[in-house]
């Protein structure tokens, strides 16, 4: 599982980044600045919940199996949909794309990414730490 992630993150990661790059310097300008303050929010949430995810990693000895593993999905599916439908709604006046009857995808990414949270908040009240002990 930590490879796994450690693979999401990367790619999230980097995407962030070169979405966030290619928003401030390709899109400003081109699309309102309602739909760049959208798609900038799209990056924040991104790069949050990878940071998130990268946090998960090194928690992975200490958590139970199934809640990271949980945590992972939720986050990564909430991800695509809440980041990537905002995305798509943001250079609709470019595309002439837009979600359609998928407009909901956003509240459900965006609820997914809370469901994540409130996992992570189950995993704390479960969690219950082994002491290492040092040979002296």
């Amino acid at each position: 599982m930590t490879k796994r992630i450690l693979i999401t993150v990367g790619i999230s990661g980097a995407l962030s980044v070169i979405l966030g790059a290619f928003g401030s310097h390709l899109l400003n300008g081109s699309i309102s600045h309602e739909k760049l303050e959208v798609w900038n929010t799209a990056v924040q949430y991104q790069m949050y919940h990878t940071i998130a995810l990268l946090g998960i990693t090194f928690m992975n000895r200490y958590l139970k199996r199934a809640y990271i593993s949980t945590i992972y999905y939720l986050f990564f599916v909430g991800i695509i949909m809440f980041s990537g439908s905002l995305y798509i709604v943001s250079i609709s006046e470019i595309t002439g794309l837009g979600l359609g009857p998928l407009k909901y995808i956003t509240p459900l990414g965006g609820l997914l990414l809370i469901i994540g949270w409130i996992y992570v908040i189950l995993s704390g009240l479960t969690y219950e730490h082994n002491k290492r002990r040092h040979k002296s």
